[in-house]
């Protein structure tokens, strides 16, 4: 059921990429909610931690915030988005932020409090936009599937991200999952195409998107890997969606310009959306979590 909030003030919103940050603001009220200021900064994840809170701190800067004002941060894992503390190790962006506090290091450089900063994973925010004004509207349980480098997800059930129990994946992230023993991030992801095609042809493709260009342009080769992938990806979601009572998946990422090719692999049992402004979803969805009314919104600290 969808949720009406409202707050007397907008809530700033860092959303954060692998290659950019986006600073906006979110207004809601009553009737509705605007997005102010949206601004998109390009952002290393390879950078030294201290220019990268110093960029996250610039862009928020430039939305003139007042020292009252609540802040949302969409991050993506591994992150514990209750202390605010980067995980990041080992997984090739932002590992030079592992151990850093950002609530304390954007709080001193913005400035703001400390206790105005509300973190959220990505997939959660993207997913709670969704829920609040978008394909998952009206919806009592819906997923989001975030595809590109790797698979991201997230779990709704009557506005609340649910990561525990048995109706979802360990900490609700399918890229936990594997399938007949293999990941299914080894399976299903760009890298994965990419060393599928390679396998069949000899042939090196630059991602996912010459790959779809070349299965619209007829490469059989092309669109059976395409194909096959997805399938596999279609039947392992199947099982965890009729679990779960999902009504609604709505798919973002930079696979999302492949859907023609996707969805029939996927073949799904719950209507499927792709969203093509995810950044537009995450930051109304972080927004709403900043405002207090989900105080323990996002994955866990396990979560990747």
């Amino acid at each position: 059921m969808q949720s009406t909030v409202s707050a007397s003030h907008p809530v700033r919103v860092l959303e954060i990429g692998g290659s950019h940050v986006t600073a906006g603001s979110v207004e809601f009220t009553g009737s509705g909610h605007r997005i102010l200021d949206r601004q998109r900064h390009p952002l290393d994840p390879a950078q030294d931690a201290h220019t990268i809170v110093g960029a996250l701190a610039d862009a928020a800067k430039r939305l003139l915030p007042g020292p009252a004002d609540r802040w949302a941060v969409a991050f993506p894992g591994p992150f514990d988005y209750v202390a605010g503390v980067s995980l990041h190790e080992g997984v090739s962006k932002f590992d030079q932020l592992h151990g850093v506090n950002l609530r304390e290091a954007l709080a001193a450089a913005i400035p703001a409090e400390p206790s105005a900063f509300t973190f959220v994973n990505d997939a959660d925010a993207f997913l709670l936009g969704e829920w609040v004004d978008g394909a998952a509207a009206g919806t009592r349980r819906a997923v989001a599937i975030t595809l590109g480098t790797g698979i991201g997800s997230s779990w709704l059930a009557d506005g609340e991200v649910v990561s525990t129990g048995p109706d979802v994946p360990l900490d609700g992230e399918i890229h936990f999952c594997d399938v007949d023993g293999v990941p299914i991030e080894d399976l299903v992801s760009d890298r994965a195409l990419v060393r599928g095609y390679l396998a069949r042809t000899g042939t090196t493709v630059d991602g996912m998107r010459e790959l779809a260009a070349r299965a619209r342009g007829g490469d059989r080769d092309a669109r059976e890997v395409v194909d096959a992938a997805f399938g596999i990806l279609g039947r392992l979601l199947t099982e965890w969606l009729g679990r779960f009572g999902a009504e609604m998946v709505v798919v973002g990422g930079s696979m999302t310009g492949a859907w023609d090719l996707i969805e029939p692999a996927l073949a799904l049992p719950v209507p499927a959306r792709p969203v093509s402004d995810t950044e537009r979803s995450a930051l109304l969805g972080a927004a709403f979590a900043g405002l207090g009314s989900r105080p323990d919104a996002g994955k866990d600290a396990t979560n990747v």
